[in-house]
């Protein structure tokens, strides 16, 4: 039997990390400005405080039901980076910046392993990110013909994890939860999936991981998406 596979796309289909490379002559620019009280700033530490800004305000947007595009809490994440790390990003800058987050690099274990898992089961692209821009990011990265379909949490007003995003994704999909995976690298986005009964495998990318002490567990804990194949059942 053929299960629904949900793949959440940043951080476990594609690096976000990998904007360091991008960000990297920006810092060097701001440290050659500020002089010795400028040598803190690192291209790894504003890609993580921007991942954890995004993040943030979706969540709070979500919250608030003041929802905006992802696109908007990247950008507005990205100036509260400028601002906290004193980068002086040019409005160029800025657009390079966030040009970037479609063309992030794919985790090495994706292209293969998405190969073979489509051909055994209905692979959707679920996502936090506006249609437009995921698909964008799939075609770059050569890997947009293993999905079925994107599904968006925009026709929301909402993002992840917000109950409503999953039972939008199983009305769209028209799939039981219990037959649909949720994968994701997200600890928030497993738990978010699990609420509404849908089965879920968490992907560790990182052995610094920690997966959140909610009392919810995955039911898969894999280190690599070559791991699903097999795994995956209904």
């Amino acid at each position: 039997m053929k299960c629904t596979i949900a793949f959440d796309i940043y951080g476990t289909l594609f690096d976000t990390s990998g904007i360091q490379t991008r960000l990297e002559p920006i810092c060097l620019q701001a440290r050659q400005k500020s002089g010795a009280h400028g040598g803190g700033v690192s291209a790894a530490d504003v890609a993580r405080l921007w991942r954890d800004k995004q993040l943030e305000y979706s969540f709070r947007r979500g919250l608030m039901q003041r929802f905006k595009d992802f696109s908007v809490c990247t950008r507005d994440a990205l100036r509260y980076c400028n601002a906290y790390f004193d980068l002086g990003m040019s409005a160029q800058q800025e657009a390079y910046l966030l040009q970037g987050y479609n063309e992030l690099p794919l985790f090495a274990d994706v292209a293969p392993s998405l190969a073979r898992l489509t051909q055994q089961h209905h692979v959707f692209a679920f996502t936090n990110g506006c249609e437009d821009a995921v698909l964008s990011l799939l075609r770059n990265a050569g890997v947009a013909n293993h999905f079925h379909d994107v599904i968006s949490v925009s026709d929301t007003k909402t993002f992840k994890p917000d109950p409503a995003v999953y039972t939008h994704f199983l009305r769209q999909t028209e799939s039981d939860p219990e037959a649909t995976w949720l994968v994701s690298a997200n600890s928030f986005d497993i738990i978010g999936a699990d609420s509404v009964g849908m089965r879920t495998a968490w992907i560790r990318r990182s052995s610094d991981n920690i997966f959140d002490p909610w009392g919810v567990q995955p039911e898969l804990t894999i280190s690599d998406l070559s791991d699903l194949s097999g795994r995956i059942k209904c």
